[in-house]
């Protein structure tokens, strides 16, 4: 009941107020004599001061005292008058700042409330959409403690690891991936550890796989924690080493069949001699003349076996990925060099039909050809352009490292003035004419320029 008195508008609330109010006034002038009613304005009091400031409840109050003093029969004079209006005016003061203060903090209490509950339903919907990224995330997600004990793991981790679902938990870490036992766990708070790494990883059934990690330690009122994401990076080492391994069969047939031509060239010389001597009888019957021959003969046989031609690996090839990819393995050399670099990719480049790993190759031996030119200048500028041509995309690989000195003499192998082994260029251009496209070496007057021609995976596709 008394509840319903402090419930509602300022207004409504004021108004019930000045109403007990002049009803105690009332009861107290009609009263017997000697009976003081002034306490019962501590009632409207309470009411007013649930709902205005400090000054109104001041005034609230001084208006209490005086209708209290007014009609309470009692006798006033100077020193028992004047000391029951101020206990008055105090108890009516008190009461409504009282009530102020108790709403207050009543209502800062109710407000942090609902403020704690809006925390709480935010963090209970960051840790669900956590928990479903962590559940739905292709990578394998680890927690562990300082031990090594497994306390959580995704179901891409138990998958990964050829663990039961759910059953990961309470594990050795270390069993599966025994390189994070290298790890120091850290106790000091500003001490924590985030790396990468490669390195060996077991399935439950001992299998071994490849395995990129991602490692940090965190603290926790428990102690340090460890957090670990595991990428199988197998079949990505397995495409890598059949790709390396293909690369140097086909690098080691092409040099093989250069060193053969070489061969053959100059069996041919010696037999041309050979025959030209066997018309002079006097080397007739002479054994070590006719073992000569035999040995030419030898050499031209072993010289002219056709080396078997490995399966193309050419594909449709996206040029646009594989030259950004170009740019960030030869961008750190080049700063190094300080080298300018300009790239100039034509937007929207078709597929091209290539081998990739080697169409790879032949830019990064144009680029470290490039360099070796441009370590000798000064403004030193590298220039690499793509654009679509009819039936066929031209990557243009220029430098101003001052030219070649005998361009027909570019693409022979074992040429004597090469810094290495003269076999890089002449491979360049098998590489190129293996998927059907060439490698050309385009003259200017201040530097070189080699120019890539790829047949368009489309036209391919319409014949």
């Amino acid at each position: 009941m008394y509840a319903t008195l402090f419930q509602g508008s300022t207004r409504t609330v004021l108004l019930r107020a000045g109403i007990l109010i002049a009803a105690i006034t009332i009861v107290d002038w009609l009263v017997i004599e000697q009976i003081p009613l002034g306490f019962l304005y501590l009632m409207p009091m309470l009411m007013v001061g649930s709902v205005v400031g400090r000054g109104p409840i001041v005034i609230a109050a001084m208006l209490c005292t005086i209708l209290a003093e007014l009609f309470n029969d009692l006798h006033w004079n100077l020193r028992t008058g004047t000391s029951r209006d101020v206990l008055y005016f105090a108890a009516f003061v008190g009461a409504g700042l009282f009530i102020r203060e108790v709403n207050n903090s009543r209502r800062a209490a109710i407000e942090n409330i609902h403020a704690i509950e809006l925390e709480r339903d935010a963090r209970r919907d960051a840790e669900e959409q956590l928990q479903i990224l962590i559940e739905s995330s292709p990578i394998a997600i680890v927690t562990a403690d300082a031990r090594g004990s497994v306390l959580m793991g995704n179901e891409a981790a138990h998958r990964m690891l050829g663990v039961a679902n759910g059953k990961l938990t309470g594990r050795d870490l270390y069993r599966y991936l025994p390189a994070l036992t290298n790890v120091s766990m850290p106790e000091a708070p500003h001490q924590l550890l985030r790396a990468v790494m490669q390195a060996r990883g077991q399935r439950e059934d001992r299998e071994s796989f490849m395995a990129d990690i991602c490692f940090s330690t965190y603290r926790t009122t428990a102690g340090t924690r460890l957090a670990v994401m595991v990428l199988d990076s197998s079949e990505e080492l397995r495409a890598h080493e059949v790709g390396g391994l293909h690369q140097l069969l086909e690098g080691s047939r092409i040099a093989v069949s250069g060193l053969s031509h070489e061969i053959r060239n100059v069996c041919g010389a010696i037999g041309a001699v050979h025959q030209n001597l066997k018309r002079d009888s006097s080397l007739i019957g002479n054994k070590d003349f006719e073992a000569l021959g035999s040995l030419v003969e030898a050499l031209e046989r072993l010289a002219s076996v056709n080396l078997r031609q490995y399966a193309s690996q050419a594909t449709e090839v996206d040029l646009t990925v594989l030259l950004d990819e170009l740019k960030i393995v030869v961008d750190p050399s080049l700063q190094e060099e300080e080298i300018a670099a300009e790239w100039m990719i034509e937007p929207g480049l078709p597929l091209v039909w290539a081998d990739r790993s080697s169409l790879m190759q032949v830019f990064l031996n144009l680029i470290s050809n490039s360099t070796r030119a441009l370590s000798k200048g000064t403004a030193r500028t590298l220039s690499v352009s793509a654009r679509s041509e009819v039936d066929q995309v031209v990557v243009m690989v220029t430098d101003n490292g001052g030219g070649v000195l005998h361009p027909e003499h570019l693409f022979h192998p074992f040429q004597a003035e090469a810094e290495s082994t003269g076999l890089g260029l002449y491979m360049s251009r098998a590489f190129a004419r293996s998927f059907g496209g060439e490698l050309r070496y385009v003259p200017l007057t201040d530097g070189a320029c080699f120019r890539v021609e790829l047949k368009r995976a489309s036209s391919l596709n319409r014949k």
